[in-house]
């Protein structure tokens, strides 16, 4: 019995059948392809609060979907027992900005299309994807709407302050507004 006969399933067969030099260019350029895609969204980000975890998601996420589609590209039944595993994941984190929903789905497709061998396809498309993003999302209006909280002690600082962001503003409108009474206890 010699050592090919252990592994019946062609194993020593598909560990030769992506070259070195294909993985490490592709995983290469995943990685340049996914810190393009961090430094767009870093640019163009809008949000409240800015998470750098996001950003370096976005560099994984291109590396791995890399990693997978160069697996499953050698095997038919690797592939199939892989878009079984990947059917059962559920990802619970809720995605607060819809721009970011584009930005995961970029990072997956570049992995996908490097992996495929199509390396002109993945850099001219995130270049042009990149450079649509930086016009349309950079181009803010002069408006900007912003929530302002306030907590007054009474109706005349109320309308000192109600006074003082008229001046500031081009447009305000006042949205809600709560009254509580003061109770004072003299002892």
């Amino acid at each position: 019995m010699s050592f090919n006969d252990i592994f019946k399933s062609s194993f020593l067969e598909n560990v030769t059948s992506i070259s070195i030099f294909d993985m490490v260019l592709a995983m290469a350029l995943a990685f340049a392809l996914g810190l393009f895609i961090f430094l767009i969204y870093k640019k163009t980000y809008q949000g409240v609060m800015y998470s750098s975890s996001f950003g370096v998601t976005l560099v994984a996420l291109t590396m791995i979907s890399t990693l997978v589609i160069l697996a499953v590209t050698s095997n038919v039944v690797l592939s199939l027992g892989m878009v079984g595993a990947l059917s059962i994941v559920r990802f619970r984190t809720a995605i607060k900005e819809p721009l970011d929903i584009a930005f995961l789905f970029w990072s997956i497709a570049v992995g996908i299309v490097l992996a495929a061998g199509m390396i002109p396809l993945a850099v001219f498309g995130s270049v042009l994807i990149g450079i649509i993003l930086l016009i349309f999302v950079n181009k803010k209006s002069h408006v900007n709407p912003y929530i302002v909280v306030v907590s007054c002690d009474g109706h005349g600082s109320e309308e000192k302050a109600t006074e003082f962001l008229k001046s500031k503003t081009i447009r305000m409108v006042v949205k809600s507004k709560s009254a509580h009474r003061l109770l004072l206890h003299h002892i």
